[in-house]
């Protein structure tokens, strides 16, 4: 579980595969130091830290994983969004984020607003889940959904985070991976799980043992 609060941003190295199976390697600082085996979100996709080297960090990674997100057009040098998973006692600051990328869109425009930035991205087979003001993890960084139409959204982006995050990496035609929010996706289930109700007649009644 993640909050979308970013602690660290990585510089890819490489990736490379073997059949099914992939290692993504990366440099990055964190405050406090990493164990073998713990999950980090790399750019909102949760991954396993199998290697650690100073400051060189390797992770698992499925091919399914790889192509599925954006990390596919990721090239040696490009920026990354790192965070660690929650601890017991952590605060959680931005919102529940589990690590598992719903699909990905597309950048675009950035726009300016103020001291803001504003990115509008196209989205359209997620669109179901995204609605003003709701929650949306964007290349992991927790953010609010401003506006929400038939195939695109846009959020604001804080000159903080803009600038601590590689999200001021993102130009017009960048890919992003998107995790909607998690409670919105339960609660879609749920309604359309829900069965219609079944009228009461005698006849009903009578076969259920109510009536003589």
């Amino acid at each position: 579980m993640f909050t979308g609060l970013i602690q660290a941003v990585g510089q890819l190295e490489r990736i490379v595969f073997q059949g099914a199976a992939g290692r993504l390697t990366l440099t990055a600082q964190f405050d406090s130091p990493l164990q073998i085996g713990e999950s980090v979100a790399v750019n909102g996709a949760c991954l396993t830290l199998i290697d650690q080297q100073a400051e060189r960090l390797a992770f698992d990674v499925l091919r399914e994983t790889f192509e599925k997100t954006a990390l596919a057009g990721k090239k040696p040098g490009d920026r990354l969004n790192l965070e660690r998973a929650l601890r017991m006692g952590d605060p959680l600051g931005g919102h529940m984020v589990s690590g598992h990328v719903d699909g990905t869109g597309d950048v675009r425009r950035v726009e300016t607003a103020g001291r803001d930035r504003i990115l509008v991205i196209e989205a359209e087979n997620l669109m179901a889940d995204i609605v003003p003001k709701g929650s949306i993890a964007v290349d992991g960084v927790s953010l609010t959904v401003v506006t929400a139409g038939p195939d695109m959204f846009s959020v604001h982006v804080i000159p903080h985070t803009w600038s601590h995050t590689a999200l001021s990496s993102l130009a017009s035609g960048a890919r992003v991976n998107l995790e909607t929010d998690m409670i919105g996706k339960y609660v879609r289930a749920a309604l359309q799980d829900r069965r219609p109700p079944v009228p009461v007649t005698w006849d009903r009644l009578r076969n259920a043992g109510y009536l003589d």
